[in-house]
This record gives C-alpha cells, structure tokens and sequence, in this order.
C-alpha cells in the first residue's frame, strides 16, 4: 500500500512518541525518578519512529508471511539500533546504553532478547498498528491534519538541532562591533546557551556518561585528517570508481558479457559501494582492532540490510529493479541472498584491515588547497550527476505508457536520455509499473 508523505511523518511521530513512553516508564520505574531517556526534549523517541517507517516502506512484500515479517522487523529495528547507538558513540565516544551484561549481546549496543522483542513490537505494527493509526490520522479534517503533522514534524527536527547542539557544547561567539549589536548578541547568545543548557541538563540526568572525559585527538594540520567530512568524500568518490570496475569484471566473468554497472549516467559510478563504504568506514574504523569475526558479522547483517533497504527505496522512487536474486538460493524476496551478505562481511574485514589504511593515508597526503578545491568540485559535479541521473530515471519509468513530456526538463531529459541510451547504462532495469492501456 502507497503511503504520502504527509502519512509517512504522521507514522513516524505516532510511533516515536509511544516508543518515547515505553523508554520513559522504564527509565522512570529503574530509577525511582522521573527520567526523560529521548535523545530529544520533546516527547519523541526518534528510533523507535525511523525504524517503523522502515519497515512500512521495505516490508510491504512480506505482510503475508509471518515468519519473514518476523524476521524482516526484527533485523530493521536491530540494525536501526545499533546504527543508532554508535553514531551517538561518534558524538561523544561514548556508549549511550551497553548490553555487555546481557547473553547473547553484539558489541553492546544490540542483544537477542531486545532483537526479539523488537521484531514482535514490529510484526505487530506493520500488521495492525500502522491500519489504526492511518486511521485516526484520516478521520482529522483536511488540511487541519496536514498542518498538524508538518508543525509537529518542524517541532521535532529543531528538538533534535537543540539536543544535537547539547551533545556537541556548541557555543557562538561574541562578535566585537558596536554596541547596540553586541547586546543583540549577547542577548542572543545568552537565550540560545539557556536553551541549550537546559537540554544538556536533561540529557545528562539521562544519560550521565556523556560526561565522561574523553582523551584529546591530536592534530598535525594534514588534509582529510582523522574521519570527517572531505575524508569521507574521498572515499565514497574512490569507492565509487572502484565498485563500478569490480561489479563490471564481476559480470564479465560469471555471465561472460561486458555490460554497465554504473549508478549514474555520466561516468564509471556505483554510488551504492561509495555509500557503503561511507557507513562502513564511518561505523567500524575505530573497531579495527576488534577481531576479524566481529567485523564479518557487523559487515554480513548490515550489508544484508543496507541493499535490502536500496532495493526496495529504488523500487519505490524509480519503478525499476536494478538486481533480482530470486535464482539464488536462501534469498529474501530476491533483494539480497545469504552468499552475497558473505560477501558484504567479507568486504568488511578486507576494508577495514587492508584497504582503509593506506587509502587514508594516501587522501592525506594531498596538498591542502588542491585537496579543498578539487574536493568541491569534484562534490558538485556528483551532485549534479546525482540530480540528472534521478531525473533521467524517473522520466524512463514514466515513458513506458505515460503521457508525453510536457515540461521543460523533461523534453530536455527525453532529448539526451532516451530508452536506447538508458537501456545501455542499465541493462539490468526492470520495470514494475504494469503499461498501460
């Protein structure tokens, strides 16, 4: 079933405010006290609320089949959780929550009993939550329930800009003009730090270990240095490259043809390894020195669910399939396979242990300015390669029994993109918009 917008940031506050109850009786009963556990001040759990849109959008497939719905469920939220708890560790180095203490428990931040629970909370949802709660969201008058829901949803992003800001000790500085705008300023100043630090007051009431010292990171003035933005980048524009060439020879020598893997329509791109390498380096590089294993289950589970979750958004944006495994045995609606999340976990360990390190060190090495310069441009050339590429797809799923183009840009589109072009960068595009009569 095709959900707007409007209806997906409905779900989205609904399910994160009940999940904001659950923790906060919980932390309340353990602690004997009142205990805010969100991540935001406001009565939102955002976790709980990204993971259920997750499974609206990736599970639809499987609402008949209990057991992969059970299944499906609880392998999103797991993954929704620790992806959580460790970009929260990358805020302040810090775990959030740990669960070392708990059997059968993954790096702390995941265990097999909250997996469960998660995928029976999930399984329920998708089933007979999400039904109820659209519901009541169309039973409110129009457009008083669509004001509603985009006030709350603005609400609760600049909750989490606050919180955000709390985690990170932002402070502004005082500009040194005149007079009268240096009060503004300090005025300004004083009620944003107030905010600010009433929220870092609540947070760390939640959660006290964020205040924990956290030994300084030394800096030598190079390029790229540490896992920030422009090392990032790099590295998803080298991936990109590099997945292109690999998924290319890949195809060559198990289906003997030479055939395009690119994501984009200019030039040798698969952005799907750039983004993957981005969250790989991102969540383990500072677990280079946990064992092997570690790293192949943390690379089998996400990889798994990280293509699940691009087949199916590529599905729903573009009307096309890009990869059917539905050939291959233990496939999961022929999305991702057992053998090719081996694959993913593999391509973990020999990331992080062979080719992360001299990579980073190499991104390092380039001179500062050039490194600034060509970093920018190199950004805006993906990004404008991005925007054709989406345009350029939708108008091919659209072309296939849909009307004419009738605007500018897609008569512009039509021009240089048309089918036999399309079809040579995606040969493996499969449409499922049924034609039309």
């Amino acid at each position: 079933m095709d959900h707007t917008i409007t209806e997906l940031l409905w779900l989205l506050l609904v399910y994160s405010f009940l999940g904001w109850i659950i923790e906060t009786v919980v932390g309340t009963v353990k602690n004997r006290t009142f205990i805010n556990r969100g991540f935001s001040t406001g009565p939102f759990c955002l976790v709980y609320g990204i993971a259920a849109v997750l499974m609206t959008l990736t599970t639809g497939d499987l609402l008949e089949d209990t057991f992969f719905l059970f299944i499906g469920c609880g392998i999103l939220a797991t993954m929704v959780e620790w992806l959580t708890g460790k970009l929260l560790e990358r805020l302040n180095s810090h775990k959030w929550w740990d669960y070392s203490g708990k059997k059968w428990n993954f790096d702390g931040y995941i265990c097999l009993q909250y997996s469960v629970l998660w995928a029976v909370l999930g399984l329920f949802c998708m089933r007979y939550g999400n039904r109820l709660l659209l519901t009541v969201y169309r039973l409110i008058p129009k457009p008083f329930s669509q004001i509603l829901v985009w006030i709350l949803g603005i609400i609760a992003f600049l909750d989490i800009l606050l919180s955000l800001a709390a985690v990170l000790h932002i402070k502004r500085e005082i500009p040194g003009a005149d007079r009268v705008r240096h009060e503004i300023s300090l005025f300004t100043y004083r009620f944003g730090s107030s905010i600010v630090g009433h929220v870092e007051r609540r947070m760390t009431k939640a959660y006290p270990v964020i205040l924990e010292k956290t030994e300084e990171i030394r800096r030598e003035g190079k390029f790229a240095e540490g896992c920030g933005f422009y090392k990032l980048f790099w590295l998803f524009f080298i991936a990109c490259i590099l997945g292109d060439f690999v998924e290319t020879i890949f195809c060559r020598i198990t289906a003997g043809v030479w055939m395009s893997r690119s994501s984009l329509v200019w030039g040798p791109f698969s952005i799907v390894w750039g983004f993957a390498i981005v969250f790989a380096t991102v969540l383990l590089y500072k677990d280079k020195e946990k064992p092997d294993r570690h790293l192949f289950f943390v690379g089998t589970f996400l990889g798994g669910a990280y293509e699940y979750v691009c087949s199916v958004l590529s599905e729903l944006v573009f009307g096309k399939v890009f990869w059917d495994y539905s050939h291959i045995p233990f496939n999961l609606d022929g999305r991702v396979n057992l053998l090719y999340c081996f694959f993913w976990g593999i391509a973990a360990v020999v990331w992080i242990r062979w080719f992360y390190p001299p990579l980073s060190a190499f991104i390092e090495k380039i001179p500062k300015i050039w490194g600034y310069v060509l970093t920018w441009v190199l950004a805006v050339f993906m990004a404008a390669n991005m925007l054709v590429s989406v345009a350029a797809l939708v108008r091919y799923d659209q072309r296939e029994g849909g009307p004419a183009a009738q605007s500018g840009w897609e008569k512009i589109i039509d021009q240089h993109f048309d089918d036999e072009r399309m079809a040579k960068i995606y040969p493996n595009a499969k449409s499922t918009t049924p034609p039309q009569e």
